[in-house]
């Protein structure tokens, strides 16, 4: 595990908020030179606690408004079965989100789609013709309350105070 100070932790934090700063201004704002913002985000991509940069796309404006949460509970769990599903849901592109979890269900989607009859044949390619799939739990977001991937940093003011 990566070591992470509190100039690693806002140097994380700024780019979380805004990815596209160039590095002048991360230092700037950091109180680090360019050179040394430059040689640690190099560190923090390295060490795969950046895992990739990114902008944040409004889905409804490129014609996706329905977000839906989807659980499914496979008929099998034998690991060529889950792993020929993970596939399948990873090469979707309308799947933002897919998590194999525990509890009643085996996974939990997040689909963006552009209306109910895309989603109903993404059930029909995902779903139906898996012959995996015990059954699946639909629910369709009203808003979008908040979204994001953002990772909490941990406070740099407390982690300073305490030394």
């Amino acid at each position: 595990m990566t070591t992470l100070d509190n100039f690693d932790r806002r140097l994380l934090a700024e780019i979380q908020q805004d990815s596209s700063l160039p590095q002048s201004t991360l230092g700037e704002r950091v109180n680090l030179s360019t050179a040394a913002v430059n040689r640690r985000l190099k560190r923090l991509s390295d060490d795969k606690v950046i895992e990739r940069y990114s902008a944040q796309l409004r889905p409804d404006a490129l014609g996706y408004p329905l977000t839906i949460v989807v659980e499914v509970e496979v008929e099998n769990e034998r690991m060529d079965l889950l792993d020929a599903m993970k596939t399948a849901f990873l090469a979707c592109p309308q799947v933002q989100q897919c998590y194999y979890v525990a509890g009643e269900c085996d996974f939990v989607l997040i689909f963006i789609v552009r209306d109910m009859a895309q989603y109903t044949e993404l059930t029909r390619q995902l779903f139906f013709e898996s012959n995996n799939v015990k059954r699946f739990k639909t629910l369709v977001a009203m808003s979008r309350v908040k979204t994001g991937l953002d990772v909490p940093v941990d406070d740099i003011d407390a982690n300073s105070s305490s030394k």
